[in-house]
């Protein structure tokens, strides 16, 4: 155990209490985040539906495809990029390129302009939530990252909820565009201007690096590519993490893209619709305080595999109570809003409990990759199966796989507790 620390380590503590002010910054600027791609949720499906007459619904889909590519590989930089430039640096960054976003999906006079926007919706995503999450990982030291995740993300996904559920409001009044996609200028404005106020949290992983035991020879000479390697396949647990999260986000980008057209199918109208696509983020968000501060107490495993068998049968209800649309859309909605938030927390403190500081970062980020592949990876196979087999066999498609995820979850994860 290093007994020194630098002065720049002496003059910051640990823990979520001594650095409230910065992290409830922090929080406000998850919840920009999340109310920025929110606003696709309800109406860019339709969008594509309606306004440009696609009819192939691996080509709606397509937008997913791009935010997710997008996001999971700025994921991985931005792990890389932290040993060169600072968290705050990169989250101005980030909303810097977020800029063009809401006005492209308002006024986008073609399909391709709404898939270019996304791909800057990816990196603005992929920048300023891993930035969210070094942050707030670096504040509240190894104690308290159960809880420091959980309302990390309960924000953002608070956010992405109540904007889903918002456009959709406004669409019915409104139509699909503009007005539903301008909203975004305020999360923009607003999160770009707090981030300036925000401090780095450099300081931070010196204090806790003098306090950890000290790096071996080979967590000293990890680079990124050796870092993805131990996270991506190579350490049972950080793999078991990593399919866990890639699976949880395929969902996630199969509902996107599925449940508009399969409700409004069945007859459902778009602020319907946005109920349904509001909930289950909402859910998801809120739920993960209190997951995540039962992570801290019961351990990561038992909520990651129980939530990945929760989401499964977020599925199942989905169309066993299709008859009923927007009965079968509430519950499944619901069930899979609790069982991500089961989830989510749990997978990020999971995978800093397993990574030293000295690689922590690259660890996180190559984690983030496999995760947000899985929008890409939701939408691709979405578009595939609903264009050969139909809606129906795409929701039976993400039940079977979530459910073998989770028995992955429960082969593979194994609890390391950080030191305190």
């Amino acid at each position: 155990m290093s007994t020194t620390t630098s002065p720049a380590a002496r003059s910051v503590q640990l823990g979520l209490r001594e650095n409230w002010l910065q992290f409830t910054l922090l929080v406000i600027v998850n919840i920009c985040v999340g109310g920025l791609v929110g606003l696709e949720r309800t109406t860019v499906p339709l969008i594509g539906a309606h306004v440009f007459g696609l009819a192939s619904d691996l080509a709606v889909f397509s937008f997913i495809i791009a935010f997710g590519v997008t996001k999971a590989v700025t994921n991985l930089a931005a792990g890389a990029l932290t040993a060169r430039f600072r968290r705050k640096q990169l989250l101005v960054t980030g909303w810097l390129i977020g800029i063009p976003v809401p006005f492209a999906l308002a006024w986008a006079p073609s399909w391709g302009w709404i898939v270019a926007a996304n791909v800057l919706l990816g990196v603005n995503q992929g920048l300023t939530w891993s930035m969210t999450v070094n942050m707030k990982i670096d504040l509240v030291g190894p104690a308290r990252r159960g809880l420091a995740m959980g309302l990390n993300e309960a924000a953002g996904y608070v956010a992405v909820g109540a904007t889903a559920l918002l456009t959709g409001c406004l669409a019915t009044a409104y139509g699909l565009r503009p007005v539903p996609e301008l909203i975004g200028v305020v999360f923009v404005a607003a999160g770009l201007a707090l981030t300036l106020i925000v401090h780095d949290t450099g300081a931070h992983v010196a204090l806790e690096l003098a306090q950890h035991p000290e790096p071996t020879v080979a967590e000293r000479s990890a680079g990124p590519a050796q870092t993805f390697a131990r996270t991506s396949w190579r350490n049972r647990s950080l793999r078991g993490a990593c399919q866990a999260g890639l699976v949880n986000n395929l969902n996630d980008g199969l509902t996107w893209g599925v449940f508009p057209l399969l409700f409004t199918d069945h007859g459902l109208g778009l602020a319907s619709v946005g109920l349904i696509k509001g909930l289950y983020p909402l859910l998801w968000g809120i739920g993960q305080i209190p997951t995540g501060h039962l992570a801290d107490r019961i351990g990561r495993k038992p909520l990651i595999v129980a939530g990945m068998l929760v989401q499964a049968g977020g599925f199942v209800l989905a169309l066993a109570l299709l008859d009923t649309p927007l009965l079968a859309g509430i519950l499944s909605a619901v069930v899979l809003g609790i069982g991500t938030a089961m989830v989510y927390p749990a997978l990020i403190a999971a995978v800093s409990d397993h990574a030293h500081p000295t690689w922590r970062a690259n660890a996180l980020g190559t984690y983030r990759f496999w995760r947000d592949i899985g929008y890409a990876a939701g939408a691709l196979v979405a578009g595939i199966l609903a264009d050969t087999f139909g809606l129906n066999a795409t929701v039976i498609a993400a039940a079977v796989l979530t459910a073998g995820s989770g028995l992955l979850a429960a082969r593979w994860i194994t609890e390391h507790h950080a030191t305190r």
